[in-house]
């Protein structure tokens, strides 16, 4: 059993809203019973998921969800890695499109994880359960880009604190259908996961807090180039905004909604969405110092851009 420590810093609130916040890859179903379970302490003792936190309270969270039979751990495994930036400390990737970030039940090969644990012979954090050793953030299967991986514990607790704290900064490009009208704008609009699919996400006055900003970069004849900047970085956070607006993703096979509508809507015979995290900036977890990284468009992306001008 491993154990993840967060020290809050003004952060108050409800015990399992703000540990939803702290872990953003674990559901609040999932922190509720966590917590149930017995699995969190505030300052050294066990309470109840609604307790309300005053924000400079310590929290031990016990890693022992995920308890599986040996047999069934990712198996490291040899692959060709775009490795951007690498230190003792960090290494930065640009994942291609169709690469599934980390491993889950019933898919234990061929994601990023097997092939970093074969690249660093297993030495990565801990991560938030035993699938995702290193990983502290993700992007989809069908997204391109960037993203950081923490090669020890240190090290993804500091880069784990810039997220929560909104100080690590992720860029995307997206082409999306239809002409945005807005030269620059902000999507505020809260997620959850859509309770008649639940391999989809929808926008609902319940569901986390979700903020998007976005920038017009090009104009075509029936779609839109856009720069995208997360300022919070919940599942599919992205595809959902660009739908709730009206202006999918070019190539999204879920997020298709008013698609129809959209006046000489592009369509592509393509297997994901034209989505590329292009720039990652952060600050060192060791030394403090800010870094920026840059990843040029895909072959694919850059193709169709070029057909459209």
């Amino acid at each position: 059993m491993t154990a993840e420590e967060f020290q809050l810093k003004g952060q108050a609130g409800r015990l399992d809203k703000i540990l939803t916040d702290l872990m953003p890859g674990e559901s609040r179903s999932t922190i509720q019973k966590i917590i149930k379970d017995g699995l969190v302490r505030v300052d050294g003792h066990h309470q109840k998921a609604n307790f309300k936190l005053k924000g400079d309270e310590c929290l031990l969270v016990e890693r022992r969800s995920l308890i599986v039979e040996e047999d069934t751990l990712p198996e490291p495994e040899a692959m060709d890695l775009n490795i951007v930036y690498e230190d003792d400390d960090i290494l930065v990737i640009n994942k291609p499109a169709g690469l599934v970030v980390h491993p889950s039940k019933g898919h234990l090969q061929g994601t990023l994880v097997n092939g970093l644990l074969h690249y660093l012979n297993g030495n990565l954090s801990s991560g938030s359960d035993l699938y995702r050793p290193g990983i502290v953030h993700r992007i989809d299967k069908d997204t391109s880009g960037l993203l950081v991986v923490a090669k020890h514990n240190a090290a993804h607790q500091a880069l784990a604190d810039q997220l929560v704290n909104h100080d690590m900064r992720r860029s995307y490009m997206a082409l999306v259908h239809g002409h945005v009208k807005a030269p620059q704008g902000t999507i505020e609009a809260p997620l959850q996961r859509d309770p008649a699919n639940r391999l989809r996400w929808t926008v609902a006055k319940d569901g986390k807090y979700a903020l998007t900003r976005f920038q017009v970069l090009e104009s075509y004849e029936n779609a839109t180039l856009l720069d995208l900047e997360l300022e919070t970085g919940r599942t599919h956070q992205i595809r959902v905004h660009l739908e709730f607006i009206g202006h999918p993703l070019v190539g999204d096979p879920v997020y298709r909604k008013g698609l129809d509508h959209v006046k000489g809507s592009l369509v592509h015979d393509m297997s994901g969405q034209l989505l590329h995290a292009y720039a990652l900036k952060l600050q060192h977890p060791r030394t403090g110092e800010w870094l920026e990284f840059k990843a040029p468009l895909p072959g694919h992306f850059e193709q169709v851009l070029s057909q459209l001008a």
